[in-house]
């Protein structure tokens, strides 16, 4: 069975195919690949500014340029090249060095390809690749993404702007507030997490075999291989990690999986919040004529785009929690368990863009029911009752919170008629009456 949209296991690769294509040259095993391959002409271009005499001719700008367009040329039919050394080599990165050592006979660089991988172990190709490909992956996808879906909150949070809205806490009435403040709630959160994001670092290791340089030192110990590989590492954009084992300690990566996981546990909120207000009939939603909402009920416009988008971030989180629990673990100086792993990055990122697109489109469907609104407001006059009792302390009316306790907590219906008639019981003068009854659960928004 060839592996296609219909036969692939995973539906990010699958059903949803479609909305991760702009992750796949970032974080496929194309991505990984073509990645470490960069890593390895990158770091042997920055080894001919060390000083060291057999590597000048990598100082010519010719030398550089060639190097790099084995990069930026990469195709699939190169990767499958180094798959299919893989299968003898059964070693993934030592796979790729030789395609690189390849590479310098072609454009006759041959002298030079002892330097490839030098001093190196894998970990310091794998850490540095990935950290690198989640980065690209973050910067051009993601980020971006996300950042769309908090516009777009941030615009429905300005058309409501000065929509008044019965809140509800623990599920009951309670003082009102304004619809758009609601949505800009979420817009600050987000914004804080993504700040707190983009602060932290992208971590790399690059050490040699247990993290000491051993090689490098020994091979030439008058150079500085620290300052060396802090620099090489900072021009990938990367903080490299020191001192490390064999490999990186990932939790900088970690930290960076747990503000991801945060952020989409606001989104989740945001998601059932909508949710919420589209059963309670505060939202409609538009109708695509051939869209079918129920294979049984011809009449429902279910607010699915909300409800995958929901479940997509908790499958992220799942996936997100142990990436964060398990890499900054390792046996010693270094055991395999991160490597299986961290294949795995890719696929919370897949889901949480399919996650922000199914937002997107749910947010391009609701419509306003003010209608509805209204209607709640003025079935719960008896929300107005805090601001009356805190009225009367403020003239220091006797037991002002009893008072109007007394009033609301009963089976009687609450309306404008007995706030009024209740207000004009009180002993208190004809203005501050007044004042009273000029607050509505409309009015009542706070600032």
């Amino acid at each position: 069975m060839h592996l296609n949209n219909l036969t692939a296991i995973s539906p990010i690769d699958g059903r949803y195919r479609s909305k991760t294509d702009s992750l796949a040259p970032h974080l496929s095993e194309f991505g990984l690949i073509k990645y470490r391959v960069m890593v390895e002409i990158e770091y042997l271009i920055a080894m001919g500014k060390t000083g060291i005499n057999q590597l000048k001719p990598l100082l010519s700008d010719e030398s550089k340029q060639s190097l790099r367009n084995v990069v930026t040329n990469f195709s699939e039919a190169d990767a499958q090249k180094i798959k299919d050394t893989e299968k003898v080599t059964n070693h993934d990165v030592k796979a790729v060095e030789y395609f690189v050592k390849e590479q310098l006979d072609s454009i006759g660089l041959s002298d030079l390809k002892e330097f490839v991988h030098f001093g190196l172990t894998s970990q310091d190709i794998n850490n540095t690749a990935i950290p690198y490909s989640l980065k690209v992956s973050s910067d051009e996808v993601l980020i971006p993404q996300l950042t769309s879906v908090i516009a777009a909150i941030e615009e429905k949070a300005l058309e409501y702007k000065e929509i008044p809205l019965l809140a509800r806490t623990h599920g009951q009435p309670a003082s009102p507030t304004r619809l758009g403040k609601e949505f800009y709630v979420f817009v600050a959160r987000l914004n804080e997490q993504l700040r707190q994001y983009k602060e932290i670092q992208w971590p790399a290791k690059f050490g040699g075999a247990t993290g000491n340089f051993n090689a490098h030192a020994v091979a030439y110990p008058e150079l500085s291989w620290d300052s060396f590989a802090d620099a090489f590492v900072e021009t990938l954009g990367l903080l490299r990690s020191q001192p490390t084992t064999q490999i990186e300690h990932y939790d900088n990566l970690a930290a960076k999986f747990d503000c991801l996981k945060r952020m989409n546990v606001i989104l989740i909120d945001f998601c059932r919040d909508v949710w919420t207000y589209i059963s309670m009939d505060y939202f409609k939603q538009q109708i695509a004529k051939n869209e079918v909402g129920s294979s049984a009920m011809p009449h429902k416009v279910n607010p699915i785009d909300f409800e995958n988008a929901e479940g997509n971030l908790g499958f992220a989180n799942a996936t997100l929690q142990h990436l964060s629990e398990k890499l900054p673990i390792s046996r010693l100086q270094r055991d395999l368990t991160d490597s299986t792993v961290l294949r795995n990055v890719g696929v919370p990122l897949s889901h949480m863009v399919i996650a922000y697109q199914s937002i997107l489109k749910g947010l391009g469907k609701i419509l306003l029911n003010q209608s509805k609104i209204d209607q709640d407001l003025e079935n719960n006059w008896a929300v107005v009752a805090e601001a009356i009792q805190t009225i009367l302390r403020r003239e220091g009316y006797p037991n002002p919170y009893e008072t109007l306790k007394g009033l609301t907590r009963t089976n009687e219906v609450i309306n404008q008629t007995s706030i009024h008639s209740f207000i004009d019981t009180l002993e208190v003068s004809d203005e501050i009456k007044l004042e009273m009854k000029q607050i509505t659960p409309f009015t009542y928004t706070g600032i």
